[in-house]
């Protein structure tokens, strides 16, 4: 017994030193990395792929139209939406938005982008499970998110370990509903480009090109919680040290 918890103790130092301990700085600077070559990533796919137009010439506000009505959701509207790569879906106003960079562009990324958007719009119409989740988690991370670190550093200054655990639940939460926002998004991708694909809306390279936007993007999800998760698990660890 002796030696499998000495064992066992060797594990949680070179785990402890990997998360939280002398290495997790080098750790912490790679996913930093990560993080900004998937943000340069996706803006330079996207700008490679927003000057090229697709033979249909047609722009994103239309191709989210077609997509809409093709799925019988006559009653999700299309609207420009100021910014550029502020678009999104909201299922309480049945509203998909497209931001300037999108909504009358005649691009291939405009239409990929538009096309994942319907993506979520359909997602809601036919109940997919994750996003249903999503939605229950939503208005406790909402006050999760913002919660947290307060929460966690009034516990560190009374040194009272039961407020700190409330603090790490709170932002465990908010990792949890980072990643069933994983799903959701390949998923939207996915019908996006199965949509455009069956319908011949892109054809040939315009579909890989649609694709390569597409997968630039969900990266930015993935390293999003991917650097969550990292806090999380040094926050684990080093307070599971102190115990």
């Amino acid at each position: 017994m002796t030696l499998l918890a000495s064992q066992s103790r060797a594990v949680f130092d070179t785990i402890f030193d990997v998360f939280a301990g002398k290495y997790y700085s080098f750790v912490l600077i790679g996913m930093i990395i990560f993080a900004l070559f998937c943000q340069i990533k996706v803006k330079s796919t996207f700008s490679k792929y927003n000057v090229v137009t697709p033979q249909n010439r047609m722009r994103g506000h239309e191709v989210a139209r077609m997509i809409l009505d093709m799925n019988g959701l006559y009653n999700v509207q299309v609207v420009h939406n100021e910014g550029a790569l502020t678009d999104h879906y909201n299922d309480r106003t049945k509203t998909v938005y497209l931001s300037d960079s999108t909504y009358g562009i005649n691009s291939i990324s405009a239409i990929g982008v538009a096309a994942h958007e319907c993506g979520h719009a359909i997602q809601y119409a036919r109940g997919y499970g994750p996003i249903k989740l999503r939605n229950m988690l939503a208005p406790a991370v909402q006050f999760c998110s913002g919660a947290w670190f307060w929460v966690l550093t009034v516990g560190i200054i009374l040194e009272f370990m039961p407020i700190i655990e409330v603090g790490i639940i709170f932002y465990m939460l908010v990792v949890v509903f980072q990643l069933v926002t994983l799903p959701v998004e390949y998923n939207a991708s996915k019908r996006a480009m199965n949509t455009l694909y069956a319908n011949e809306i892109l054809v040939g390279s315009e579909l890989d090109g649609a694709k390569q936007v597409l997968s630039a993007a969900a990266m930015t999800y993935v390293a999003s919680f991917l650097m969550s998760l990292l806090q999380l698990f040094r926050l684990l660890l080093r307070f599971a040290r102190k115990r």
